[in-house]
């Protein structure tokens, strides 16, 4: 058995995986020179929000004005087709510009199709910021609770521990520490189940030990929000408009699929092909949406930036609580443990990366990520009152994370001290490995015959995954499995086929076996937890 390929499409703490080897993860915003460097009030006991380093003068602003050369060299360095990137200091938009192109089918001379700040890309795993400051709202409001256990609003969903069924909460869930694996429920998406059922799903799976153990989860996320959403009686995609895009001005932010593909103004999806970008796929992420379904432009992000650096408060009108927020943004759990004593850890909040830079200051950040077209990064500095958004639309490269490492680089010590890029970029190409024990082998010259196609033709039946339809068509075998996946099965070598296919979480090139035997059918992609075996 080989564990299938983990999605990319919600990636969080890739920053963390990167910069823990190094002890120096990209840092987040913070206040202004004057305010960050006071002197100590109490005595010689330096008050908390005092860093260790006071910023260079004119940080921001010099930092932002070498953000048109960093970007374009990104540009040209990744491939990818297009990125919009702002900036927010000082409650309003400092920076806010597009480079590249929306398409690369089109005419890159073309106006029309060059990103400008409206432009509007999927937020991928960034929506899981978003979404963590939706459910803030509620927070405040008093409609649900941080620690409002699951079954009080969705008294239908289970784990595979009943205890734990009956604990677990909201910020649990949205903080990854619920003990379900690594992208439960992601490849489910995958075959084209639908929330639901994908929730329902998440009873089968293993659990790690509950509050100490973290594993990013798309759906075990998207249950709190939904939770969340029930309580407030409206569906997730009306809640996420109704208390935070509506409020923002935020006019271009939808948490519906169907209104990111209705804008005139959009940054096509592309998957990276060898050293090639082609929109060759559609992600949509509907499922999902409050872990990775969001799409918005950086015009709009800008708004959303203001109100978190201004706690909870936007142009003078509060749309979230202080006190309800502040969870959020704060540790919840250990993400990623330094390997040595000297190593700075990192924790997750609820829907945020939290970590501190060696400047003493605290770091709030996250990335997203689609395989099939989109790579995007925010990063805040609470203590410099500046925060910066990147948005792709290409396979992830490290690009978004390099530039707002940089950019931090540049506010806190007036030089960018790291080559972010190979670090980043590396860690991602890593991620971008196919999967399958076939990848790389050669079909046998001379294979043992298969049996007749006929008798390989039918349905075979698996608790988890449900039925496996085989027929025969057009002289070979094909397998149909969920409601919307259908792949040709390529005879390998006896009762062995190969099975090859892209999805958000198969990349390029991963090829498995599908396995006959008798009236069993095992296929390897989707053995993970042993449950890849389909009965006729």
């Amino acid at each position: 058995m080989i564990p299938p390929r983990r999605s990319v499409a919600c990636l969080a703490a890739v920053a963390l995986l990167v910069v823990g080897c190094d002890a120096r993860p990209a840092e987040p915003a913070q206040p202004s020179a004057s305010s960050a460097s006071k002197p100590p009030e109490l005595g010689n006991v330096p008050p908390p929000l005092v860093p260790a380093m006071p910023l260079p003068e004119n940080a921001v602003e010099n930092a932002v004005a070498k953000l048109d050369g960093l970007a374009e060299d990104l540009l040209k360095k990744s491939g990818l087709p297009g990125m919009a990137v702002a900036v927010v200091h000082g409650g309003k938009s400092v920076y806010a510009k597009g480079f590249g192109v929306k398409d690369n089918r089109k005419p890159t001379d073309d106006p029309a199709n060059r990103v400008d700040p409206d432009t509007v890309f999927q937020l991928a795993s960034v929506s899981k910021s978003l979404a963590s400051t939706v459910v803030a709202h509620q927070v405040g409001e008093k409609a649900i609770g941080w620690d409002t256990p699951i079954v009080e609003k969705l008294p239908w969903f289970a784990l595979s521990d009943p205890a734990v069924t009956r604990m677990v909460t909201i910020g649990d869930m949205m903080s990854h520490r619920s003990g379900l694996p690594d992208h439960a429920g992601d490849l489910l998406e995958d075959l084209g189940y639908d929330r639901q059922q994908i929730l329902e799903k998440l009873r089968d799976f293993p659990l790690d030990p509950f509050r100490i153990s973290y594993a990013y989860t798309n759906y075990g996320y998207t249950t709190g929000a939904e939770a969340a959403a029930f309580g407030a009686g409206k569906s997730w995609e009306d809640l996420s408009r109704d208390v935070l895009y509506a409020p923002l001005g935020m006019s271009s932010t939808s948490s519906e699929f169907a209104d990111y593909e209705a804008r005139p103004d959009r940054a096509v999806g592309h998957i990276r092909l060898g050293d090639k970008y082609a929109p060759d796929y559609v992600r949509d992420p509907q499922q999902q949406s409050p872990a990775g379904g969001a799409s918005s432009s950086v015009n709009d992000m800008t708004h959303w930036l203001a109100m978190v650096l201004g706690n909870g408060t936007y142009e003078g009108r509060q749309i979230i609580d202080p006190a309800a927020l502040l969870p959020a943004l704060t540790p919840q759990i250990t993400s990623d443990r330094g390997s040595e004593p000297a190593m700075r850890s990192g924790s997750y909040g609820y829907g945020f990366n939290i970590s501190t830079t060696s400047t003493g200051r605290q770091q709030i950040s996250h990335s997203g990520a689609f395989e099939l077209g989109a790579a995007t990064n925010v990063l805040l500095l609470p203590s410099a009152d500046v925060g910066i958004v990147v948005l792709t639309n290409g396979t992830p490269s490290g690009a978004p994370e390099t530039l707002t490492a940089e950019f931090a680089d540049l506010v806190q010590y007036g030089e960018v001290r790291e080559d972010w890029w190979t670090p980043y970029h590396n860690a991602f190409q890593q991620m971008e490995e196919p999967t399958g024990s076939l990848v790389g082998q050669t079909a046998p010259a001379s294979p043992a015959p298969p049996a007749p196609l006929a008798s390989y033709v039918g349905d075979y039946a698996n608790p988890f995954w449900g039925p496996a339809r085989i027929t025969e068509k057009d002289g070979g075998l094909q397998l149909a499995l969920g409601p919307k996946l259908t792949v040709p099965l390529k005879h390998w070598d006896g009762n062995v086929f190969s099975v090859s296919f892209v999805t958000e979480n198969s990349n390029p090139g991963s090829v498995s076996k599908a396995t006959f035997d008798g009236n069993t059918l095992t296929l390897e992609y989707w053995d993970e937890f042993g449950r890849g075996t389909f009965t006729k």
